[in-house]
């Protein structure tokens, strides 16, 4: 499914995929809406990861909570393991730039969102990307189903360390946390939210 994440241009790239299959259509097509779910409600994947990690909250242009699946334009701010981001409030800021539907009926059904690096919107008079990664990076979540089989995918683009900040504190962190994510520490987490859109076994619907 590459055509659903941006173009890799420079820097790192990251793929992940899972599955679950079912016995018909009709049941893959009721378990493809509680997918859909988990993807749009950001606020529930550090439980669906089953993993200590980034924990989501989806904010207006304000930086104030909004308890309500994700919509294009909104923000995430992400509150990931060790030292915070203090351009972001301590946090790690991206904006939801795409959320894409594509149905084929029967057969074929997906949605799929891309999120990017943003600045602080509590700070509006600094436009300073207040993530690890520059706003060149892109993360795109995707679940889909093709007839009885559902599909999850997770694709990072064009993953480039954060380096173009004021503060000496923040450089070194962006350059602790992109190391650590080059060296694959956030793969298991990635992974596993992967895997928890598709697990027919958890709770979390």
């Amino acid at each position: 499914m590459e055509r659903n994440a941006p173009i890799q241009h420079k820097g790192k790239k990251l793929d992940y995929t899972a599955e679950a299959n079912f016995e018909n259509e009709e049941q893959a097509r009721e378990f493809y809406k509680i997918a859909k779910k988990r993807l749009l409600h950001p606020y529930d994947w550090y439980r669906i990861a089953n993993l200590p990690g980034a924990k989501f909250v989806i904010t207006d242009h304000e930086g104030r909570d909004l308890i309500r699946k994700m919509r294009e334009g909104d923000l995430l701010r992400i509150d990931i393991p060790g030292p915070g981001n203090s351009t972001g409030d301590g946090f790690d800021w991206v904006q939801i730039e795409e959320i894409s539907e594509h149905i084929e009926e029967p057969t074929v059904e997906s949605c799929s969102v891309t999120v990017r690096p943003a600045a602080n919107p509590r700070e509006k008079d600094n436009t300073e990307v207040a993530h690890f990664f520059k706003n060149i990076a892109t993360s795109t979540f995707l679940v889909k189903r093709e007839k009885t089989r559902l599909k999850a995918e997770y694709h990072g683009r064009n993953e480039l360390v954060n380096l173009e900040v004021d503060k000496l504190s923040d450089k070194l962190r962006n350059a602790l946390v992109g190391l650590l994510a080059k060296l694959g520490l956030s793969t298991p987490q990635w992974k596993s939210l992967i895997e928890g859109f598709v697990d027919t076994k958890s709770k979390t619907e």
